[in-house]
């Protein structure tokens, strides 16, 4: 018997007696049909101390209080009406130094998760890469309302387990060994969320 057998061996022997698998109850809940999504998904945000503004038009007025914007390379043209700042594409990608030179960025998601406040980016559509929303001090997300779901089984569903995922809930934070926060350690210091009704619809 050579070291591999041996060891094999004394791998069944050890496992000879191991209980069966233990059968798991999967019997979540996997859809919220609350009406108030739109308000959970507000109350979770604001208490990760986000800030969230209602429209295109609350859109118009944030973006005037910004210089330097960053911008994927598809983001839709009328979230940028109006705009009169330095716009910067990131086609070619844009330097972590450029990044982190921009006053903000601009992005839409892949989905919204009201019971846990999440925002989860997919690098699709108005999106970019994850540098573009990881590197700038300040994010400026837009949120379609038709883009909000109840439960994390839900996301789950929209989403490619294969694209890299980026999960936020709140502004970048993190706490030292005496609990004192510090936000943007590891991403924006600020998380501004605009909600928007989708296409063809009215009202936010």
């Amino acid at each position: 018997m050579n070291a591999r057998d041996e060891i094999l061996a004394r791998l069944r022997t050890a496992l000879a007696d191991s209980p069966p698998p233990v059968q798991v109850p999967r019997g979540y809940r996997r859809v919220d049909d609350r009406p108030d999504l739109i308000a959970a998904l507000v109350d979770r945000l604001e208490d990760y101390r986000a800030v969230v503004h209602h429209g295109i038009d609350a859109l118009s007025r944030l973006l005037g209080e910004v210089d330097r914007l960053g911008v994927p390379t598809d983001v839709p043209a009328d979230w940028l009406a109006g705009y009169a700042g330095q716009l910067h594409s990131d086609a070619p990608p844009l330097s972590p130094a450029a990044l982190d030179d921009l006053d903000a960025v601009l992005t839409g998601c892949a989905v919204a998760v009201a019971d846990t406040g999440t925002i989860i980016l997919d690098t699709g559509p108005a999106q970019g890469r994850r540098a573009l929303t990881l590197v700038p001090d300040r994010h400026i997300c837009v949120v379609r309302t038709d883009q909000v779901v109840g439960l994390l089984p839900e996301a789950f569903t929209r989403l490619d387990p294969r694209a890299p995922l980026t999960w936020i809930s709140g502004p970048s934070a993190t706490s030292d060994i005496e609990l004192n926060r510090v936000e943007g350690v590891h991403g924006p210091r600020r998380l501004e969320v605009v909600l928007i009704s989708p296409p063809g619809s009215s009202g936010a």
